[in-house]
């Protein structure tokens, strides 16, 4: 018997961990191989896909899906895999230029050494900020998504992404005022 697109996200929205665990090995391997396009590195194209199945688990009560399952799964890989290579390409920018930087750096050493306090106070403030708070600024400034692209994940409106971050900018920047003017 054939089961429509509209009864299994149906399904999995009444929590069926069966029907979920038919669709995670329909498209696993399949969502994996499409993300390893991509990515060029298998363990991190499972990592992806991975991380697009907990998403729509843990959001499969809110999420409004208007296209199939399918089409939803593969636009979310798609949009995870542009993301890691956007991320990639601004990470390896930023290595050269802060490489170059450090290099001619009279104060090399303690430059490393103020820069490595600074991430860990940044890193400690981030994990400090209320849960919904920190995943939309983790999502927002690591895996540079849009709000919209957020809100969609979530399940929550754009506004409520825009005031999450607005509220997350404020408590860094109380929390990291010191640090800040040391830095200046």
């Amino acid at each position: 018997m054939q089961v429509s697109n509209l009864e299994v996200i149906i399904a999995i929205k009444q929590d069926s961990e069966r029907t979920f665990e038919q669709v995670f090995h329909e498209y696993y391997e399949k969502l994996s191989h499409y993300a390893y396009s991509f990515l060029k590195d298998m363990d991190e194209a499972e990592e992806i896909v991975q991380g697009i199945f907990y998403c729509y688990w843990e959001k499969r009560k809110s999420l409004e899906i208007t296209t199939s399952l399918k089409s939803y799964l593969y636009k979310m890989v798609y949009n995870r895999c542009l993301n890691v290579k956007k991320h990639e390409k601004v990470r390896i920018e930023y290595q050269k230029y802060k490489m170059v930087d450090f290099c001619q750096s009279p104060n090399y050493t303690s430059d490393i050494i103020e820069r490595r306090e600074l991430e860990k106070q940044i890193d400690k403030a981030i994990e400090g900020l209320p849960e919904q708070c920190r995943i939309i600024f983790k999502m927002s400034r690591f895996d540079e998504l849009k709000y919209s692209e957020i809100a969609e994940q979530l399940g929550i409106s754009p506004k409520t992404v825009e005031n999450q971050m607005g509220k997350a900018l404020k408590v860094l920047r109380r929390q990291l005022i010191d640090y800040y003017t040391v830095a200046l």
